[in-house]
């Protein structure tokens, strides 16, 4: 068992009684940092950059020192996992993630396979060399996409206000659908698997896209993949971030989950009734608040704490945005780390 100095936000995902509420920001290791853009213009494009362990492994490891957050995310991407399928995408300037092949039907995903270690070793790496680097300071959160998220790319292409071809697919084929969202399934697991075994202590999938699907579609073609692969990650708390999916919150009660996410939408005590009083709650300052005022952020931060009481691990409700300078994201974490329960 590893002897983590600052140990906080796993015993709050276990359930444990806390000082306070640990927090971390989702895009914490980005564009808000000077120090991350020196060292991403080292790289010659943005795949090259999370597949050099050396420079994901420096940058995770700086909102650490820099911020104060009381873990370190690996700095990787969802879009990880369909190149490790054999789907290879690129990230466009100003235009995000582009895929120049897509999977829309059952003889496309003859392209495709289960991801293994060969396909996504230089994330291990970068663990393994960011554990080393931590120093057992804080813990390491792991990450990948949740299953429908992950379809949603691999076949509309890139990302988009609807998602239109992704969501036309679970009407107009759904066996085909099921078949790509088992594939991923089956790859994501043995992804986040590898993870911990290489140093992860903690795991969030990100279900990014959850939100644009109909109650009855997510339930269909989102939950069950996830439940899978929280069925199957048991040596860790994992978090599921169903953005967006406010309609779904009470199918989280009872879930094999310690964690669920929420994004700014989401009204702490009417989410706590939904998903119970044991599961632990993450999130979900509005990040624009961080635009605003020092004092507006102390104050605003200080009323969502008190919201959401115990079993609870502070976050915003979304990444950080990159023109946020760093001071204020700061001002946030110690504002909370000053706040005992």
């Amino acid at each position: 068992m590893e002897n983590i100095k600052n140990d906080i936000l796993l015993r709050t995902a276990r359930g444990e009684k806390t000082e306070r509420s640990p927090v971390w920001v989702m895009r914490q290791a980005g564009r808000i940092l000077p120090e991350y853009r020196a060292v991403r213009e080292k790289a010659k494009n943005f795949v090259e950059f999370v597949k050099s362990p050396e420079m994901a492994a420096e940058v995770t490891i700086q909102p650490v020192d820099i911020l104060g957050v009381d873990a370190a995310i690996i700095f990787s991407d969802i879009l990880v996992i369909p190149e490790a399928m054999g789907l290879p995408y690129e990230m466009q300037e100003k235009r995000g993630p582009w895929f120049p092949q897509t999977i829309r039907i059952e003889d496309d995903l003859k392209k495709l396979h289960v991801s293994s270690m060969a396909d996504y070793g230089y994330v291990i790496e970068a663990i393994k060399l960011t554990k080393k680097e931590l120093n057992d300071r804080v813990p390491l959160i792991g990450f990948a996409g949740a299953p429908w998220t992950i379809f949603a790319y691999m076949t509309e292409g890139s990302g988009s206000k609807t998602f239109s071809v992704a969501r036309s697919l679970l009407y107009n084929s759904p066996t085909f659908a099921h078949k790509l969202l088992q594939l991923i399934t089956d790859s994501t697991i043995a992804y986040l698997k590898d993870q911990i075994v290489a140093g992860a202590n903690i795991v969030q999938l990100f279900d990014s896209w959850a939100g644009i699907l109909s109650p009855a579609h997510y339930r269909l073609f989102a939950l069950p993949y996830i439940r899978q692969i929280c069925e199957a990650v048991t040596e860790v708390p994992v978090v599921v971030f169903p953005k967006g999916a406010f309609f779904s919150l009470k199918d989280f009660d009872g879930f094999p989950c310690e964690v669920v996410g929420l994004d700014w939408n989401m009204d702490p005590e009417w989410s706590r009734q939904q998903v119970g009083k044991e599961k632990v709650l993450q999130g979900n300052m509005d990040p624009a608040l961080l635009y605003s005022s020092f004092d507006n952020i102390r104050l605003e931060t200080r009323k969502m704490l008190h919201a959401f009481g115990p079993h609870h691990i502070a976050n915003l409700g979304h990444g950080v945005y990159p023109d946020i300078e760093a001071d204020k994201v700061k001002c946030f974490i110690d504002t909370v780390k000053e706040f005992g329960i």
